[in-house]
């Protein structure tokens, strides 16, 4: 939803109802992930996708109805052997969309929400989307508070510490639970929807390779910072694509920041004065991938440092080097093509294989 939060905030801003379409749940090769969202405002606009184009035609007439109606309706686009276009997604997958009415009274608290996610504040936001209690219901859920509620003080506790922990991760997701708050799978469905800030990419090493590896990462949505420590290579104007650009020692400046689950490590730097004591900091750090640059030679080389350096093997089993899937990439953009994809698969348990090389679904589960 953050793609379409400029035009949502000003809608409600206006005081003009809209409908909003988010998708709550896939199955098989579905377009697009739970959160993706679609909203219809004032005089038809339309802005957002939950499929890409394949059933946003009757998502548009829905959202028309539950601005009318005022209830929200939770409906299922699949695909059938016997009627594809009927059913209207041909894609092969299956996407649940909840489509409710925002309006100030519905809503009260729209705004703060829209404002925490603008500005990077952590927020979860659970919606009914079946059950007994009410459609469309909205509980938004920050790390030290609460607003709104789903009608009962047991489920809103439920809710709230659920949201938490999906919050810590960055998750989005279905959870069910009793009228009341109790976990069992019979009663309610509440569509948790977090807003956690973007994750960090840190980028070491102010290179060619390093400029490509930075544009490559913001698009993919990842907060990138690039450190060197030399400050004639390390300058914004080299890095237009980074949030942030560092002139520090790069193992003195990881070792002072933040890291967790899923911080990406990037180590350009492609000398060792630099990069082994960086590794010794990164390899015992949270990251969900750290990758070091260099030829087998050179990887050879670090690995025997690092050794001596006293890394243990559960340790140094965490570096991805030389970095990136073997693409024969020859070019800075190339190379950062092929290390987004390693990131990628990794992420996502990928083979790295053609596709037209393995069978199954393309978006497994999970």
């Amino acid at each position: 939803m953050r793609d379409i939060l400029p035009a949502l905030s000003r809608w409600y801003a206006a005081g003009a109802p809209f409908g909003l379409a988010t998708v709550v749940g896939t199955s098989r090769s579905a377009p697009r992930d739970p959160g993706a969202a679609m909203a219809v405002g004032p005089e038809d606009e339309v802005v957002g996708s939950v499929s890409g184009g394949c059933v946003e035609g009757a998502v548009f007439e829905l959202a028309q109805e539950v601005m009318t109606s005022g209830e929200a309706r939770l409906t299922t686009f699949g695909y059938s052997d016997d009627d594809a276009f009927a059913v209207g997604l041909t894609c092969g997958g299956e996407i649940t969309v909840l489509v409710r009415p925002v309006t100030r009274d519905t809503d009260p608290g729209f705004a703060e929400v829209a404002g925490s996610v603008a500005a990077g504040r952590p927020v979860t936001v659970a919606t009914v989307t079946d059950g007994p209690a009410r459609p469309g219901a909205t509980l938004a859920v920050w790390p030290d508070k609460v607003s709104g509620t789903l009608g009962n003080e047991g489920l809103d506790a439920a809710v709230t510490a659920d949201a938490r922990g999906e919050l810590a991760l960055g998750a989005t997701g279905l959870r069910h639970y009793g009228a009341r708050g109790e976990r069992r799978e019979d009663a309610v469905t509440v569509f948790l929807h977090s807003f956690a800030p973007p994750p960090r990419m840190l980028v070491f090493g102010a290179i060619d390779y390093a400029a490509a590896v930075a544009r490559i990462g913001d698009f993919l949505g990842y907060r990138v910072t690039v450190c060197d420590a030399r400050p004639v290579f390390a300058t914004p104007k080299r890095f237009p694509g980074a949030v942030e650009v560092v002139v520090d020692w790069p193992h003195r400046y990881l070792g002072g920041t933040e890291t967790d689950e899923r911080t990406v490590i990037c180590v350009l730097t492609h000398d060792p004065k630099f990069d082994v004591p960086l590794l010794e900091v990164a390899l015992r750090r949270k990251a969900a991938y750290i990758g070091a640059m260099g030829s087998r030679r050179t990887h050879d080389d670090r690995m025997k440092r690092l050794v001596e350096a006293g890394l243990t093997p559960q340790e140094l089993a965490r570096l991805r080097s030389p970095v990136g899937l073997d693409l024969g990439a020859r070019t800075p953009e190339e190379v950062a093509v092929s290390v987004a994809a390693e990131i990628v698969a990794l992420r996502w348990r990928g083979s790295g294989a053609p596709l037209t090389a393995t069978a199954g679904a393309i978006h497994p589960a999970g």
